[in-house]
């Protein structure tokens, strides 16, 4: 049985890259606009699953990604998938590329390829675009004058490379995860993640130290942490927390237990089998 698959596009995005790495050939890959559109095509039932970036090694958290996963309707993350971010100057044809004035990108994308910017194009314009695929898209209609995307936009839209692994740092490595709505169990393997969103009751001095002491008392260790405003006033925030291990696990079911007594609320984000 095939699988529709919500993604953030459109087409040729690194997230499509990405996704062709767990999808089955009779899968349906449906690319959507932005992180919400794309996770709330599960909410409503339109897709099965959607795969969204999480978190970059260079540029750090995607934002959108956290707080709709925190504070949106509920999901849950079922997997994860890491990709190398091999990053592509192109196109339309081989023009000389002194004569290029204007190049699109997404800002992550600009901020990892900096170095060959100021080296190759120091005079060019950079424009903002909603992801590095709609920059390649954008060539078609003759937007600018290049893109620097993945290399499979270049393919998705008959684009013309004309420098590849662009980026300033090689070993540049983005997290995706794999959503979808509550129900489905994921066994544990052994090598596990459980994301949680850990809401504070109101910031006070030593709130860190309280949710950390509960996942030191079970000798937990924690893989990422970041904390993220609600939005309902200055001073009011939540955490979103990656330990090492499976909600079956009891000293994770421990752990999360204990917070539930501290904290005003936790949001089990899900347990999975890790990437990396």
């Amino acid at each position: 049985m095939s699988i529709k698959y919500a993604y953030l596009g459109p087409a040729g995005t690194f997230t499509e890259s990405a996704l062709h790495l767990v999808a089955k050939p009779d899968d349906q890959l449906i690319p959507y606009v932005n992180v919400t559109a794309t996770l709330d095509a599960v909410r409503k039932s339109e897709c099965d699953r959607a795969l969204v970036p999480i978190e970059n090694s260079v540029e750090g958290v995607v934002a959108r990604t956290l707080d709709e996963l925190a504070m949106g309707v509920p999901l849950v993350i079922t997997g994860e998938v890491t990709l190398p971010v091999n990053f592509a100057l192109m196109t339309l044809a081989k023009p000389d590329l002194v004569k290029i004035e204007s190049i699109a990108t997404h800002p992550h994308a600009e901020a990892q390829c900096r170095t060959y910017l100021s080296k190759n194009f120091p005079h060019a314009q950079i424009i903002e675009t909603n992801s590095t695929a709609a920059a390649a898209k954008g060539l078609l209609e003759g937007k600018f004058d290049a893109a620097i995307a993945a290399p499979i936009a270049a393919k998705n839209y008959g684009l013309q490379i004309q420098s590849e692994n662009i980026g300033d740092n090689p070993s540049a490595v983005t997290r995706f995860v794999l959503v979808e709505k509550p129900g489905r169990e994921v066994s544990p393997t052994g090598n596990d993640r459980t994301s949680l969103a850990v809401f504070i009751a109101i910031d006070h001095a030593g709130a860190l130290l309280e949710i950390l002491t509960e996942f030191a008392k079970q000798n937990v260790n924690l893989s990422f942490i970041q904390s993220r405003p609600t939005g309902k006033e200055l001073g009011h925030y939540h955490f979103i927390i990656d330990a090492e291990g499976h909600i079956k696990d009891l000293k994770i079911s421990e752990a999360i237990t204990n917070l539930k007594r501290i904290c005003e609320d936790v949001r089990f984000l899900g347990s999975y089998p890790r990437a990396v």
